[in-house]
């Protein structure tokens, strides 16, 4: 798989990220970008910005389903 890096020196604030994932998935995560000719990390950045535009007003995309939450009472924001 060909490595599409972004120029060096172009972060502001660099960070690692570190989860883990079932391995299949992060491989079809990397032949995706591959095949859109970006990093994994450039892929990350754009999938992160498109969800921007898919969140409800709590900041959940609206795709991903509710969950419950019977029995927690309610807490003031403050």
């Amino acid at each position: 798989m060909a490595d599409y890096r972004r120029a060096r020196g172009t972060l502001v604030d660099p960070a690692v990220l570190g989860l883990e994932v079932e391995r299949e998935r992060r491989e079809r995560f990397k032949t995706i970008a591959s095949s859109s000719k970006v990093s994994a990390a450039v892929l990350f950045e754009l999938v992160v910005d498109h969800l921007e535009t898919e969140l409800t007003e709590d900041g959940v995309p609206t795709w991903l389903p509710k969950t419950t939450r019977d029995g927690e009472l309610p807490i003031d924001a403050a």
